[in-house]
């Protein structure tokens, strides 16, 4: 039997309390997801595993002073791990200290503890989400949006999918949650600015991120696909827009080159910068408009969810301030001073 192989005591344990349920100096027993596994180095040379455990509640950082680079080649940067460990306080932050890991696969019912869910109904939020698109008037786009609409399969997954693998709104149900969140700021944002075509900003919206629909898989876990990996969101989402036009100009709808053009603008620029993704800067002002709404809500999740969570209280947790939070480039601090008691 391999060194790291997995125990059968790790399918024989009592129930598992959820990590947003954990004390202080509590034991930790039972298979997680791990999310950004990473073998650093203390300053005496020794190595250590970082990453986060996480399960439907929440997540948390975890660490393993006693780690090997063979025991840290066996365990996956994304995915499920058994471990037993202890929590601790740490700079104002609860982190797992990890006694024993190894890969696990967990079972089905594990899997529904596991993976977190919008605190949301989707039903209610897509029937929001297709009223608002479905108020688009503008002839082309409205025609676009109904074959999108009309694309049972790829609704089933948006309805579903997470929005990111870590960083923001990674549940099930995220993207849709994110993207009704984005029409309902365009709502309120683009009436201050009337040269920008709100038509253009909510139709951007609503398919900036639709492939992540296929970029991102959450059957077993959160991971990528194999056109993730090789295409991505971005250029799936530029590549069916094409297919949808096409589609429609096929049964008479009138889109122009142009208005295909800005739209696809839009998907390849939404990230904003080079550096985060983006295939091109943001060059119209409905290009900038659906970029920045975009970066303001998964922002403002990153950081409520960081400093604002259930678990995330500093009476909880011993600190003021969570660890840095590198999305961010800041830790935060968690008090609202101006809250009342």
């Amino acid at each position: 039997m391999p060194r790291y192989a997995i125990t059968p005591r790790s399918r024989l344990l009592p129930q598992r309390t959820p990590i947003i349920e954990l004390a202080a100096n509590q034991l930790v027993e039972g298979v997680f997801a791990i999310q950004n596994c990473q073998l650093g180095q203390t300053k005496s040379g020794k190595p250590y595993i970082k990453c986060l455990i996480a399960d439907a509640s929440t997540r948390v950082p975890g660490r393993m002073w006693n780690a090997s680079e063979e025991l840290f080649s066996i365990l996956p940067t994304d995915g499920f791990v058994y471990l037993e460990g202890q929590t601790q306080p740490y700079q104002g932050e609860m982190q797992i200290i990890i006694n024993r890991i190894e890969p696990a696969t967990p079972t089905a019912a594990e899997l529904a503890e596991l993976l977190p869910h919008t605190q949301f109904d989707i039903d209610e939020m897509f029937a929001e989400l297709t009223g608002r698109i479905g108020a688009i008037r503008h002839p082309g786009l409205a025609a676009l949006a109904q074959a999108y609409l009309d694309d049972q399969a790829l609704m089933d997954r948006f309805k579903q999918a997470p929005a990111a693998m870590a960083l923001h709104h990674a549940f099930i149900g995220g993207l849709l949650e994110h993207t009704l969140h984005l029409l309902r700021l365009a709502e309120a944002i683009c009436p201050l600015y009337p040269q920008i075509n709100a038509e253009l900003v909510t139709m951007g919206l609503f398919l900036h991120d639709l492939g992540k629909c296929q970029e991102l898989t959450w059957e077993q876990g959160f991971g990528y696909s194999d056109d993730g990996q090789l295409v991505g969101h971005i250029a799936r989402g530029a590549i069916w827009l094409e297919r949808k036009a096409e589609d429609c100009r096929a049964m008479g709808a009138a889109i122009s080159d142009e208005l295909l053009m800005v739209l696809q603008h839009i998907i390849l620029s939404h990230h904003g910068q080079p550096e985060f993704g983006a295939l091109k800067i943001p060059s119209t002002p409905e290009a900038l408009a659906v970029s920045l709404i975009d970066n303001l809500d998964a922002k403002m999740q990153m950081v409520l969810a960081a400093g604002r969570g259930e678990s995330t209280k500093a009476e909880s947790v011993g600190g003021n301030f969570t660890e840095k939070i590198w999305a961010l480039n800041t830790r935060i601090y968690r008090p609202d001073p101006a809250a009342a008691d």
